[in-house]
């Protein structure tokens, strides 16, 4: 097996997949599950889908061309660019969207393939990030309802992703009162109502979920345990479905600050060092083309990172008790940031245990 190595329990991914669509279900929610922090990997969506999710959904065509044999809805959920249409409406089902051009232009394609697109129009609820602002939501509906080849399917928001906004009962409620009076005014019926992504889920074991949300947009609890407000692992879920391991290639006893005049390290950065004397340390062949160093954390505990450059990692390994040697494999935690780098990467391998 070739390192570094990312390992993917199934089993694991499953089980919190379907502790998850249970939670929502019994709240009447369905989850769209996000596959972009494992670019659409056809094998981990499978197991999603068994687990019960309603729908697929990525922020890159390029990954739902990956799952285009999984009999699922697929969603986009990235505002379409107007250069992309094209295998938009041959690939999603349906799309987060916020601008009229946009839209007219999803709606003449679906036409021109005798296709009816599923619109999710996304109303900004504070968080700034993509979505019509309240003055714009009337004049938009009623345009897109006008429009042929596209369905307005659903009203959406997002939180967390750019504000650090955490959605709220009274936020969620608001969204409710638009959809109502949408459905009121143009006497239509508009199916899901998005509540936004997992950091919407505190709302529902703290009670606070208003009755009309009926979907959210979830990745980040399937792959790691975890929900966002908190970063705590959701009680009954696994947080260790994905394990990242790398080979060690050296071990030197060394001193802890680098010797000789000092600039700018690889990455345009002026490193900072604390003297410790001498220090054993390992280098494992892992590095920034692999990972975002900021988000993995050694398995032991009394193993501490010092940097890493784009291909070595350097490690402390004075304080463990384990007798590390040449070629041993060390595990690492990631979070979501560093698991959607690893998965990125070509140079770390994928085992899938099943």
């Amino acid at each position: 097996m070739a390192y570094p190595k990312l390992a993917i329990n199934l089993s694991k991914i499953y089980h919190n997949g379907k502790l998850l669509v249970e939670m929502c279900e019994k709240k009447g929610i369905e989850i769209a599950a996000v596959t972009k922090v494992f670019r659409g990997h056809p094998e981990i969506a499978r197991v999603l889908v068994e687990a019960g999710v309603s729908m697929l959904a990525d922020s890159r065509i390029e990954n739902i061309k990956k799952l285009k044999d999984i009999e699922i809805q697929k969603m986009l959920i990235r505002i379409p660019m107007l250069s992309e249409v094209e295998e938009l409406v041959e690939y999603v089902d349906i799309s987060i969207n916020s601008e009229l051009e946009v839209m007219d232009k999803i709606s003449k394609e679906a036409l021109r393939r005798n296709k009816v697109h599923q619109i999710m129009l996304m109303i900004d609820l504070g968080d700034l990030r993509e979505g019509l602002w309240e003055d714009e939501i009337d004049s938009t509906v009623e345009q897109v309802l006008m429009m042929r080849g596209v369905q307005l399917a659903g009203l959406g928001a997002n939180f967390g992703c750019y504000g650090g906004i955490v959605p709220e009962r009274h936020t969620l409620e608001k969204l409710i009162n638009i959809k109502q009076g949408i459905e009121k005014k143009y006497n239509i019926s508009i199916p899901y109502l998005s509540g936004g992504n997992s950091n919407s889920l505190h709302l529902i074991w703290e009670e606070q979920m208003p009755e009309g949300i009926n979907h959210l947009r979830i990745g980040y609890p399937f792959v790691l345990g975890k929900e966002d407000v908190y970063d705590q692992v959701i009680e009954g879920l696994y947080g260790d479905a994905f394990r990242l391991y790398g080979e060690i290639v050296e071990i030197k006893n060394k001193p802890s600050v680098p010797i000789g005049k000092r600039g700018i390290d690889a990455f345009g950065n002026i490193p900072e060092f604390i003297d410790r004397g001498i220090r054993k340390r390992a280098i494992v062949a892992l590095g920034r083309q692999d990972v975002r160093l900021e988000g993995i954390m050694p398995k032991d505990d009394n193993v501490t990172i010092l940097g890493a450059s784009s291909d070595h990692l350097i490690l402390d390994i004075t304080d463990t008790e384990t007798m590390y040697g040449l070629g041993d494999i060390m595990e690492f935690t990631l979070n979501y940031g560093a698991l959607l780098a690893a998965m990125t990467s070509d140079y770390v391998e994928k085992e899938i245990i099943k």
